[in-house]
């Protein structure tokens, strides 16, 4: 029964079958057929924009000429012209008044103020208790020692690869080849007089004009008194063919052979294509004799071949950061390339505290002092007032305005330009900066490669006299800098020097290029738009204050005390 019931439905879908097959056929011809329409119509439309010239209309979201387009040939614009309209922006003036006005104070301060309050805090007593009523002094305990704001300077060092050199050579020859060759030389005359062969029917392509001939006159004529030619036979010339011209006979066949000379550079072509060697110069080895006989033809040649030179380095990684990056207190300030792209050599910028800086002299917090004369006491309170420094530093700054105004300039704090040479990852180096001490004699430094000069410069840093502006590659070979000059501006006084670095900050006037700074002062309007209040001058406080002879507070309470217990010891006689 089974067997009854397979065979119809086998039928049924033998009889289905074709119907969808065609179906499907026709559905994939249909689609072959939109594709290829699609891909014609693309096609054209290829074609179209190919073969159509381009202009701005074409180009999607272009409309003109940008304004920004003047910046291409300026880009330092931008940034002047941003300094410019800065000065009229509400938003950039209202922050700039908010940091102005905002509190600075330098790390260093802020953790030794911390530490000692964590100080005072635990045993306040130790501090405030010991006050007599009776008129004794009150006892003054030295506070814990603090950190002021230390002379800083900049350090530097260097990053980036060494070149290990090393000369190569390799040799260049000339060979010289010689090809036998026929002439073909025709006679003829550019109008063809009297029946001689006309020259436009000779081939320029290898035929070349190589003498002129003379011409005979066929008849004379007198005009004016002169005797004149009047009928020539025509200039004739003689042209010289490397084949033969068909259809015209020559005159007569001559051979010239053909003289070849090529440089074979191939032993110096993979010194050449290596990116790191630099032809240096090109020896003739090979000149005598100069004249050599080459398939029986004599060739004259000044030189046969030659020697040539290629300094080739060798790349290295190298750095001598090590000791600033593990110098407590210094930070990076930044990183300056101081070669052309690709960069091989940076050095590296640090801000750094001045080593071995004398301690500050101690601070004391005292009770205040009662005194009591008759029966009737009073406390003498103190109270702290620091002000006298900045006075004397505002005093000193004036003073040192006067006697550092150029009159033919109109310009406050020149400076003067100084550098010194360093090799980049050299051991000698003669400008390591204020935070490294001179080695004793300058005599020897100078046998090993410092200059007096240099000597001076580094006398003069450590003085706190310069300012580090930067550095500039002075000798390179392949993109590695071998040599750089560090650029530094000298100032008559530490004071006109920290006036010069935080001004120009005041003042958006940042230093010149190293190479081309020329360290020049403020101008009278430069001057008066700077804020002295703002500045940190914490550097030379103590070369003022130290200079002022003030009273000594516990000497003088002593000297008071000492004054009332004698005045009743007097009283009780």
């Amino acid at each position: 029964m089974k067997r009854f019931l397979l065979l119809p439905l086998s039928l049924a879908c033998a009889c289905l079958l074709p119907a969808g097959v065609a179906h499907a056929q026709t559905t994939t011809e249909a689609a072959k057929a939109d594709a290829k329409a699609f891909g014609r119509e693309k096609a054209a439309d290829a074609q179209e924009a190919a073969t159509t010239r381009p202009d701005a209309g074409r180009v999607p979201n272009f409309g003109g000429v940008p304004s920004q387009s003047d910046y291409f040939d300026d880009p330092d614009r931008m940034s002047r012209e941003a300094a410019s309209q800065a000065s009229s922006s509400t938003g950039y003036r209202t922050m700039r008044d908010s940091m102005d006005r905002r509190a600075r104070f330098a790390p260093q301060d802020l953790d030794a103020v911390i530490a000692r309050s964590k100080t005072l805090s635990e045993d306040p007593l130790a501090y405030t208790s010991g006050m007599a009523i009776g008129g004794s002094q009150g006892r003054c305990v030295p506070l814990p020692a603090g950190t002021g704001s230390a002379g800083r300077y900049m350090a530097t060092c260097n990053t980036g690869y060494t070149a290990r050199q090393e000369t190569r050579t390799c040799r260049v020859t000339l060979e010289a080849s010689v090809v036998p060759g026929t002439d073909y030389i025709y006679r003829c005359s550019l109008d063809a007089w009297g029946g001689s062969r006309d020259c436009s029917k000779l081939p320029t392509g290898t035929c070349r004009r190589t003498r002129r001939l003379s011409y005979r006159c066929l008849q004379w004529t007198w005009i004016g008194g002169r005797k004149v030619c009047s009928e020539p036979d025509g200039a004739m010339f003689e042209y010289t063919c490397s084949q033969p011209v068909p259809g015209l006979t020559p005159d007569r066949i001559a051979g010239s052979p053909t003289v070849t000379t090529t440089r074979n550079e191939s032993g110096c072509a993979s010194l050449a294509a290596d990116s790191s060697c630099q032809q240096d110069a090109e020896t003739c080895t090979d000149s005598d004799p100069v004249t050599r006989v080459i398939n029986g033809v004599s060739v004259t040649q000044p030189c046969w071949a030659w020697s040539r030179s290629y300094t080739c380095a060798q790349f290295t990684e190298a750095q001598d950061c090590e000791a600033l990056e593990g110098t407590a207190g210094c930070t990076l300030v930044r990183e300056d390339c101081l070669t052309d792209e690709p960069c091989r050599t940076w050095e590296r910028v640090y801000d750094c505290p001045v080593p071995d800086q004398p301690a500050s002299a101690n601070q004391f917090i005292c009770d205040g002092d009662v005194y009591c004369i008759d029966g009737s006491c009073e406390t003498i309170q103190r109270k702290a007032n620091d002000e006298f420094k900045d006075a004397a530093v505002a005093l000193n700054a004036m003073n040192q305005a006067r006697r550092e105004f150029d009159s033919d300039t109109l310009t406050l704090f020149r400076g003067t330009r100084n550098t010194c040479s360093s090799k980049v990852f050299g051991a000698l180096n003669c400008c390591r900066g204020k935070g490294f001490p001179l080695i004793p004699g300058i005599q020897l430094l100078v046998a090993l490669g410092c200059s007096r000069e240099e000597m001076l410069l580094h006398q003069r840093d450590a003085q706190g006299l310069c300012a580090y502006v930067g550095s500039y590659c002075s000798n390179s070979f392949l993109g590695v800098c071998l040599t750089k000059k560090k650029l530094y501006c000298c100032f008559e006084s530490k004071l006109s020097r920290i006036l010069q670095e935080q001004g120009r900050r005041q003042l958006n006037k940042p230093w010149g290029k190293p190479k081309t700074e020329r360290c020049l002062g403020f101008t009278i309007d430069e001057f008066a738009r700077l804020d002295l209040s703002k500045m940190d001058f914490s550097e030379v406080y103590a070369e003022f204050t130290e200079a002022a002879r003030l009273p000594d507070e516990l000497e003088a309470a002593t000297e008071i005390q000492q004054k009332i217990e004698d005045y009743y010891a007097r009283a009780r006689q």
